[in-house]
């Protein structure tokens, strides 16, 4: 069976690109910090439309949809799902609310664990939640003439409770080495856990649920205010490529994690990126409203709808903020996806 150990992550053998933005990220850590007490009431209300990202983003790449204003009211818990694909997304709003306001008391273990796969596919009703997948799976590329080749395979279910167990103790050991930097060994630990599929169903929804967990249990909480897996979501090409590259060879214990681990750390890159540009906004009252509403949809990374805008500049009417948006669409400085109630907006 494949063995775990990520010793190979001690600092002295990252290359500089890597530490570069891992240093980055601390610094950007410390700022976000200090200013979460000076502006509580707008991190309440990133956190609000972060989840509505979260919920809507990790389940979009599975091809799980259904309308802005149904996930919506499904955050709300205003209405109950109406198909198979909202019982799918009303489940992961309930793990994803677990880890967002229980994670201290969550572990990384098996336990756990199963115990977030069981409530994510709850609503569903699917037979498969809660224990380990019974038969073995396949992960199945389609090519683009329409024909299915087999990209990788996973551990064999048999095998796959003790591959789970000794993927615990690895991520365990590691993380009490101070030598071995957690923004790196988070990546490698969902890499494994990719690579094992231990679920018949949700693989991929819950190593975005266990990548927040791992990032808040070391204080690194910025996908609570900046949607972690709509930045996935945004650049999913990517993001499957560097799932792909760093797979490869993974059953001989050959894969090159540094693909994932690049990927991963730039995700968050962007989401403390993210970050930094909606607070760029708090104390500019004394600036225009107009020229509020532009820097805020100008220096978002991410489609915005009108609500989440006035989230943001709550003391600007909605119909100052449907003006501005009519001539930005006119000047060509934004475009917008979607219509009505459901459009967004961001910039060209």
């Amino acid at each position: 069976m494949r063995k775990f150990d990520y010793s190979f992550l001690k600092n002295d053998n990252l290359p500089s690109e890597l530490l570069n933005i891992t240093n980055y990220i601390h610094e950007v850590k410390k700022e976000e910090d200090e200013k979460k007490t000076l502006n509580s009431e707008l991190f309440n209300k990133l956190n609000a439309i972060a989840k509505v990202q979260s919920v809507k983003g990790s389940n979009a790449i599975e091809g799980i949809v259904t309308t802005d204003k149904r996930i919506k009211a499904l955050m709300e818990q205003k209405t109950e799902p109406l198909n198979h694909n909202e019982k799918e997304i009303a489940g992961y709003r309930d793990a994803l609310n677990i880890v967002h306001t229980n994670y201290q008391n969550l572990s990384f273990d098996e336990k756990d664990i199963l115990s977030l796969h069981n409530i994510m596919l709850a609503q569903s009703g699917s037979p498969f939640r809660g224990h380990y997948k019974t038969e073995d799976n396949a992960i199945i590329e389609i090519e683009q003439n329409g024909n299915r080749k087999l990209r990788f395979k996973p551990m064999n279910a048999e095998e796959t409770p003790e591959a789970m167990n000794q993927l615990v103790l690895a991520y365990m050991d590691a993380r009490q080495d101070s030598n071995i930097n957690p923004l790196v060994l988070i990546p490698c630990v969902i890499l494994d856990f990719l690579c094992i599929h231990p679920f018949d169903d949700g693989n991929g929804r819950m190593s975005r649920l266990l990548s927040l967990l791992l990032m808040y249990k070391s204080n690194y909480d910025v996908g609570k205010y900046i949607s972690f897996e709509q930045q996935i979501n945004l650049n999913k090409r990517s993001y499957y490529e560097a799932l792909r590259l760093s797979s490869l060879s993974w059953e001989e214990g050959n894969n090159n994690y540094s693909h994932f681990i690049k990927n991963f750390i730039t995700t968050l890159y962007n989401c403390y990126l993210e970050l930094e540009k909606r607070l760029a906004t708090v104390g500019l009252k004394k600036i225009k409203k107009e020229e509020r509403i532009k820097m805020v949809l100008l220096n978002s990374l991410l489609p915005m709808s009108k609500q989440e805008i006035i989230d943001i500049v709550p003391d600007i009417s909605g119909s100052t903020i449907e003006r501005v948006l009519a001539n930005m669409l006119k000047d060509g400085q934004i475009e917008k996806y979607g219509s009505f109630k459901d459009a967004r907006y961001k910039r060209k």
